[in-house]
């Protein structure tokens, strides 16, 4: 946590990264689990490091629609966290159907949403913590755009039972205005502190740390 904000690096492939991310500060260390991601490490991948790595904070699985095996594999796996995406015309059930595999105060749910849509109503019993990510119509998440930082906002004064996480094009350039404007007090960078995908810049991490003391502190 930096000066109450808590952050997740996501996207982590390595040790050597995973080790400096948890030095940094990062409360969170996000794995991604999709295939198709150009940062996927396996479930295996992602236990033999966490062996290696006793200190390690808490660990966020990344998934896509995760099949009731895949999620049971992950769950198997010992993270501490479930972050899932998922279409917005997903049906209900499959979505209660996480929450019962993980448990809802262990499941972020990130809805894909466009421009236009509110996080339904019938979603926010479900989970804990709700990633808000920048709308891509043909990806889920990962873009490296920048989001809706007032939409972000009025869900979290709606529902300020829940933890809210922004992600979306996040870097140290701009971590002082997106937190100004979404008021967010936990956030999800990726792309923006990477020298490629899966390879993490740690002057950049170093970087937002201290711009993330600077907002909130001046």
């Amino acid at each position: 946590m930096i000066d109450g904000i808590r952050f997740k690096v996501c996207g982590l492939t390595s040790l050597v990264d995973a080790e400096f991310v948890d030095r940094a500060g990062a409360d969170y260390l996000g794995f991604i689990l999709y295939p198709k991601s150009p940062r996927y490490v396996s479930v295996a991948q992602y236990s033999d490091l966490a062996k290696r790595l006793p200190t390690l904070r808490q660990t966020v699985a990344v998934m896509v629609e995760p099949s009731a095996a895949d999620l049971a594999g992950a769950v198997a796996a010992g993270f501490s966290r479930y972050q899932i995406h998922f279409r917005a015309d997903l049906p209900e059930e499959e979505i209660r159907s996480w929450s019962r595999t993980v448990g809802a105060d262990r499941l972020w749910l990130a809805p894909r949403l466009p421009a236009d849509m509110e996080v339904p109503s019938h979603l926010i019993p479900l989970a804990d913590t709700f990633l808000l990510d920048t709308f891509h119509a043909n990806q889920f998440g990962g873009s490296g755009v920048t989001g809706d930082w007032e939409k972000f906002a009025r869900h979290q004064r709606s529902h300020p039972d829940k933890h809210w996480v922004l992600a979306g094009g996040l870097n140290p350039e701009n971590i002082g205005e997106a937190l100004r404007r979404s008021g967010a007090r936990r956030i999800d960078v990726n792309s923006g502190v990477e020298v490629s995908p899966g390879l993490k810049d740690h002057a950049k991490i170093r970087a937002l740390v201290v711009a993330i003391h600077r907002a909130v502190t001046a």
